[in-house]
C-alpha cells in the first residue's frame, strides 16, 4: 500500500495535450512581446481614393478637384479614380514586429525598410517639400498633356527654380524668373538653353530675356566653367513651365507625388469634351504623364490596385512598365489593362465605357516587360 499512490506515467494523448498547451503558451508570450518591440520597418498600405471629376473637402469648402475657367466645359459623370498609398510608422514611432507579420502575409500591403522611405540624411520637410513640388509638376504636365491631346496651343517655358550662392547669376536671376532668350536665341527647353550658353562661352557676358512678375527686361551674365570642368554655366537650376490658354486649376490637399498625373490628364479632356469618358462606370488607374502623353511608372502599384477595388472600380489602367509589379497580383474582381500613352489610356476608355469587347486591349500579360515609356 502506497500513501501518496503510484507515478504513473502519461498517457501519449496527454502528453500530445500538455505539448500543445505549452507550444501556445510560448505564442501567447512572443506575441506579447513582439507586440511592443518596435521594428525597423513601415508599411505601405492602400491610401485615400479621390475622383478626378469630382470634388474635394479644401480648407473647409467642398471645392471641385479640377475646375476650368475661360474655356467650355461639358458635365461628366462615372469616376476617374485616382489612388493614393499611405505609410503606416515613421521615424518617430515604426510598427511593432507583430504589425509586420501581419502585414507581410497581408497581399494589400508591403513591408518596406524605414530607411528606403524615410532616407536618413533627408528631413521630413525637405521629403514633404520634395513630395508636394512633384504633385504641382504633376498637375502642370496633366494639363500640358491633355491641351497637348486636345490640339491646343500653349507655350512651354523655361523658369529658374534656384539660383547657386557665389555663381555668377546670383544677385541677377531670381527663383521664378523666366527665361526667354540668350542673345537673342529663343530658349524653350533645358537643351536649348545650355546649348545656347555653351555657345556664348565665358569669356564675354550673355545677353539674357527674362520675364520677372510679368515685366520683360533684359540681363546680362557672364557664364563660368562648371567645376568638373564641363559646358559654361550661369549656376542656376530651371524646370519646364507653361502658359496655358485658360486657367485649369488642381485642388487636393495633402497628397504629394507626381503619381497622379495620367488620371488628372483624363480628367481635364472629359471635362473639355462633349459625352462622357467614362460611360458612367467607376475606373481606376495611375501613372505619371509628360506633356507629349507617355505615361510612366509609379510606386505602390499593387496597394493601389487592392485601393481601387476597395472603392468599387471594376477597371483599372496600370502604367505598362509597372507591369513586372502587376503580374500575380491582381485582386479578384478587377480587371487591368497595361498603358504607355494617353492615346492608349483613351482608347481603353472608349472600349470600356461602351461595353465593346476588351479582349484585345492590352494587359500585363500581352506587353513586353523590355518596352518601357
Amino acid at each position: 500500500m502506497s500513501l501518496f499512490g503510484e507515478d504513473r506515467p502519461l498517457a501519449p494523448a496527454d502528453r500530445r495535450r500538455r505539448r500543445g498547451w505549452s507550444v501556445l503558451v510560448v505564442a501567447l508570450v512572443l506575441g506579447l512581446v513582439m507586440s511592443f518591440i518596435p521594428s525597423s520597418y513601415v508599411i505601405e498600405q492602400p491610401g485615400p481614393v479621390f475622383n478626378t471629376l469630382g470634388s474635394q473637402e479644401v480648407a473647409g469648402k467642398d471645392v471641385p478637384v479640377i475646375s476650368i475657367s475661360g474655356e467650355p466645359t461639358y458635365p461628366t459623370d462615372g469616376a476617374l479614380n485616382m489612388l493614393t498609398v499611405s505609410i503606416l510608422g515613421s521615424p518617430s514611432g515604426t510598427p511593432n514586429w507583430a504589425e509586420v507579420i501581419r502585414a507581410y502575409f497581408d497581399p494589400s500591403r508591403a513591408v518596406i525598410p524605414l530607411d528606403a522611405i524615410y532616407p536618413p540624411n533627408v528631413t521630413n520637410e525637405q521629403r514633404n517639400d520634395d513630395n508636394a513640388a512633384q504633385m504641382v509638376d504633376s498637375q502642370q504636365e496633366a494639363v500640358a498633356a491633355a491641351l497637348t491631346n486636345l490640339n491646343y496651343a500653349y507655350e512651354q517655358l523655361l523658369g529658374v527654380t534656384r539660383v547657386a550662392t557665389g555663381s555668377p547669376a546670383d544677385g541677377v536671376l531670381q527663383v521664378g524668373d523666366i527665361i526667354k532668350t540668350v542673345n537673342g536665341t529663343p530658349v524653350g527647353t533645358i537643351t536649348e538653353l545650355r546649348a545656347a550658353i555653351a555657345a556664348n562661352g565665358t569669356q564675354k557676358p550673355a545677353s539674357i530675356e527674362i520675364s520677372r512678375n510679368g515685366q520683360t527686361s533684359a540681363v546680362s551674365i557672364t557664364p563660368t566653367q562648371s567645376a568638373a570642368g564641363g559646358a559654361p554655366i550661369l549656376g542656376v537650376s530651371v524646370g519646364t513651365t507653361f502658359a496655358f490658354p485658360f486657367d485649369v486649376k488642381i485642388q487636393l490637399a495633402n497628397v504629394g507625388g507626381p503619381s497622379a498625373g495620367m488620371m488628372f490628364a483624363l480628367g481635364i479632356i472629359d471635362k473639355l469634351t462633349p459625352g462622357s469618358l467614362t460611360g458612367g462606370k467607376e475606373i481606376a488607374g495611375t501613372g505619371t504623364i509628360t506633356p507629349d502623353g507617355t505615361v510612366g511608372p509609379i510606386g505602390g502599384i499593387r496597394q493601389k490596385l487592392f485601393g481601387a477595388r476597395e472603392a468599387g472600380s471594376r477597371f483599372f489602367l496600370a502604367p505598362a512598365a509597372d507591369c513586372p509589379e502587376v503580374r500575380g497580383h491582381i485582386p479578384d474582381g478587377l480587371s487591368v489593362f497595361a498603358v504607355r500613352t494617353l492615346d492608349e489610356s483613351l482608347a481603353v476608355l472608349s472600349a470600356v465605357s461602351t461595353g465593346a469587347d476588351t479582349t484585345g486591349l492590352p494587359t500585363c500579360d500581352t506587353v513586353s516587360d523590355a518596352v518601357t515609356p
